[in-house]
This record gives structure tokens, C-alpha cells and sequence, in this order.
């Protein structure tokens, strides 16, 4: 078996269609499956099948599957080992972060750590908290920032920490906000706890929810044009937005916020691009 075989049965075991499979490796599907015939000649088995709803995994496809996915994690290993090698700071940096640090913060970070050490590349991977753990602990990333950190129990270090912040066209009177129209919109579970926590804790009525929108941006335009107030990170706000926004409270004083880590396996610090970008946001955090 050859590395473009384990990308082969790994991806398609992940996309679990031949023709998904094809349009991923940017190959014909009559390519595809002429690969895999190959492949399970070669090995004198039969290592998948196909169901109405897609394709199914034989045991012994299985089990190829779980040895493609360590093969890669060896082969990525030794190739970020080479690249630590030499003297300067190059090689890939493989970065797992969360949606909205991605958008608002990351390409800054990217850019300013770029003019620093020039030789070194990015391959970024966005998506949810727990998309970016799942990253993490498959190895195919070296680093995570996100922003909740239950499960993983490697190393990691506090970024920022940044206040919520209810926001609206207009100025809105905090003790009726049951009576306004909310606006919510699709985030990870540790902003809408934070979000519902706060909410229980001052209101005892259901908060009056008109919109559910897939985007904080698509969220933040409707309240732009005053069709309701919504609860959002203080990353997202602009001096130029034209927003009422007033950071919000528990009943006790505490200032509602929500944090940024910055999470990495130890064995990863070993690499000099890695080592180079942890110390790189340290420093980040204090000037930030």
C-alpha cells in the first residue's frame, strides 16, 4: 500500500460515497474504482460494500482503514520531524480554530507571525470547539485555538477572555428585554450556555425568539436594520458598526464573558514551528 491508498480508504471511509470520495481527491470515480479493485486484488479481500444508502466497510476494510490513519499520522510525524531538522524555522504549521477567531482574528495572527518566519506555511482547519478537539487528538492538526476546553487534557494556555455584549439599533431598556425581539443565530454550545445562563439568571420569562440565522455576520445585519437585539461576543463589534452595545452582567456584578485558549499536544513543542508560534502568541496575548 502506497500514502495516496491511505488517504484513499481514509477519506473515503469518512465520506462513506464514491462519488464525494472522487470530487475530495480531485479524481474521476472510474479512477476511484479502479484503485480500489486494484487494491483489493492485491490484498485478496474485499473491503467494501455497497448499501442504498452509500458504502459500507467490510471487517478487514476496517481494519485497513484504522492502519491508513495511523500510517498517515507516522508519515505526517516524520515529515514535520525532517522539517525541525534544520536550522531556520520553516516547514508546515497545521492550526485547528474555532469559526469566529478565524474570521475576525487569525488572519492578523497569521499575518503578523508570516513577517517574523517567512519559510513557514499555514494549513488551517476551522470549525466548532469540538471539531477542533477531534483535530487535535487525531493529530491532524499541531495546534488548536478555540474556545471550550472540556475534554482535552493537553497542554494549554489562556489567550483573552472577552465580554458579551447585547447590541441593537437603538437604545433598549434592559428590564423589559423579554418584550424585544431576539435574534439568534448558529454558534457553538459554550457561547449559547454562557448566553442561556445569563438570560435564566436575569429574567424568569422565555426570551421572545422571531429569527434563527445560520451566521453571526447574516444576525448581526438584521439587527443593523432594527428587526431585533441580539447577545454577542465583543470579537465581532466594530467601532463603525453603528450599534447600540452594552456589555452585559449577572445579577451579582460579574461581567459575562467567554475565553480563548490556546491548546497543543506536548510532543508538538518539540518542533520548532510549533515552539516558535506558542511563544509567538504568548507575547500576542500581553500586547493584544
Amino acid at each position: 500500500m502506497e500514502q495516496k491508498d491511505w488517504i484513499l480508504l481514509k477519506t473515503l471511509h469518512e465520506e462513506k460515497n464514491m462519488t464525494r470520495t472522487a470530487e475530495k481527491l480531485y479524481v474521476s470515480q472510474p479512477s476511484l474504482s479502479y484503485r480500489l479493485r486494484n487494491l483489493e486484488g492485491n490484498l485478496g479481500v474485499r473491503i467494501f460494500f455497497k448499501t442504498k444508502n452509500g458504502i459500507e466497510f467490510t471487517s478487514e476494510g476496517e481494519y485497513l482503514v484504522n492502519y491508513s490513519r495511523e500510517m498517515l499520522k507516522q508519515f505526517q510525524f516524520v515529515k514535520d520531524t525532517m522539517s525541525n531538522m534544520k536550522d531556520e524555522v520553516s516547514g508546515t504549521l497545521r492550526i485547528g480554530v474555532s469559526s469566529n477567531f478565524a474570521q475576525y482574528l487569525l488572519p492578523r495572527v497569521l499575518k503578523d507571525f508570516s513577517n517574523n518566519f517567512p519559510n513557514v506555511r499555514f494549513n488551517v482547519k476551522t470549525g466548532w470547539s469540538t471539531q477542533v478537539i477531534e483535530f487535535l487528538n487525531n493529530s491532524s492538526v499541531h495546534v488548536g485555538i478555540l474556545r471550550n476546553i472540556r475534554g482535552w487534557h493537553g497542554e494549554k494556555i489562556l489567550l483573552k477572555r472577552e465580554a458579551l455584549y447585547l447590541i441593537s439599533k437603538e437604545k433598549i431598556n434592559m428590564d423589559f428585554l423579554p418584550e424585544y425581539r431576539l435574534i439568534n443565530y448558529n454558534t457553538d454550545s459554550s457561547l449559547k450556555e454562557s448566553i442561556t445562563t445569563w438570560w435564566a439568571d436575569q429574567f424568569s420569562e422565555p426570551a421572545n425568539i422571531e429569527m434563527e440565522v445560520d451566521r453571526l455576520e447574516t444576525c448581526k445585519e438584521m439587527v443593523k436594520n432594527n428587526l431585533g437585539f441580539a447577545i454577542v461576543p465583543g470579537i465581532c463589534l466594530k467601532q463603525d458598526d453603528d450599534l447600540y452595545q452594552q456589555a452585559i452582567y449577572f445579577k451579582d456584578g460579574t461581567l459575562v464573558t467567554r475565553e480563548t485558549w490556546l491548546v497543543y499536544n506536548q510532543l508538538f513543542e518539540n518542533l520548532s514551528v510549533v515552539k516558535h508560534f506558542v511563544n509567538y502568541l504568548k507575547q500576542w496575548n500581553e500586547e493584544d
